[in-house]
């Protein structure tokens, strides 16, 4: 991945603002050295985090009048078709009325050759722990459900890697996992970390194993030394906020970058500061916080394992925020490279 990924390449998070896909992948375009498809949620609901990879899933319910989906076992034979279908290989297919934004994206590069693209997924753990069966209860809890959740996931991102992959040489598929930062926390007590862990693992794997390039992306306190064992190759966190979180283990970080790792540093931020964010402020930020990391670290293997990129998704921002949020990505990248 040396040859890859040159050292402050930038890249995005997955949600925009946009309610138009041909504007939002335009910005994109011109934007970042690693070029993604965006994920819409004001376009519709069906491009929220969660009900964006629910196709597929066996006995699940969704109400466009509520915006909201749930599980509902019927006594139907879905389980059992799921279970027959879904292989190592199985690819499951992403529409264009759950990813508008994907589809205009592999329009608008049709005949064009990328070095590298991104993609991503919501995560097994984040995916579980937001989504409820008829009677409240969170999938996650359900043992069967939870495991089928992890495959149609994988499937997910098998047929990502196929579809980008036709119009780049490489591509890296973020598994985003916001809820990660709470684990541990008092909402979550019936979630171990040993389960926490092999989930990520396995997804980790699903990636790899279908040729891609994965990454994580948390934009909060996160148990960092077990995501650094999971054989994930890119760490996508918040710099701007939550940087000491993950500074303190060093030595963690040192063995990952030592084996070809990269942090995405999420330097610029998608919370209301970006009001007050420019340039001067941001770039003195990314060189503290690198000089900070170099005291642990060899200087070069950290800046040579370092990718740019926003906190977090703009989907929460407005359409000019979220052009101030890129505009800052390319002049830091520029002041750093």
């Amino acid at each position: 991945m040396t040859e890859i990924i040159e050292p402050f390449s930038t890249t995005g998070i997955g949600s925009l603002p946009h309610r138009d896909p041909e504007e939002a992948c335009k910005l994109i375009l011109r934007t970042f050295d690693i070029s993604f498809w965006p994920q819409l949620p004001r376009l519709s609901f069906k491009e929220s985090m969660i009900i964006q990879y629910l196709e597929g899933m066996p006995y699940i319910k969704i109400s466009e009048s509520e915006q909201r989906a749930w599980v509902a076992r019927d006594g139907s034979d879905e389980l059992e078709r799921f279970y027959e279908s879904c292989n190592e290989d199985t690819k499951i297919g992403m529409s264009e009325d759950y990813a508008a934004g994907l589809h205009m994206f592999l329009s608008m590069i049709k005949g064009r050759r990328f070095q590298v693209l991104k993609g991503h997924i919501t995560g097994p753990i984040t995916f579980t722990l937001g989504l409820k069966d008829s009677k409240g209860q969170l999938v996650y809890f359900d043992e069967e459900l939870r495991e089928i959740s992890s495959m149609l996931l994988k499937a997910k991102a098998r047929w990502q890697l196929e579809m980008l992959k036709q119009h780049a040489d490489s591509v890296i598929i973020f598994i985003d996992e916001p809820i990660i930062s709470a684990i541990g926390g008092s909402s979550y007590l019936g979630v171990s970390s040993e389960e926490v862990s092999r989930l990520l693992k396995e997804q980790v794997s699903a990636i790899e194993d279908a040729g891609g390039i994965s990454g994580i992306h948390c934009c909060g306190r996160a148990d960092w030394p077990m995501v650094t064992r999971s054989g994930i190759r890119i760490i996508s966190f918040d710099a701007y906020e939550y940087f000491d979180t993950l500074a303190i283990y060093h030595e963690d970080i040192k063995d990952f970058l030592e084996r070809g790792g990269y942090l995405a540093w999420g330097i610029v931020p998608t919370s209301d500061s970006i009001n007050s964010a420019d340039k001067e402020r941001l770039v003195t930020l990314m060189n503290t916080q690198l000089k900070k990391l170099s005291i642990h670290l060899p200087p070069e293997l950290v800046k040579s394992r370092t990718l740019l990129t926003p906190s977090c998704g703009a989907g929460s921002r407005s359409t000019e925020e979220t052009t101030k949020i890129f505009q800052l990505i390319m002049r830091v990248r520029e002041s750093m490279a």
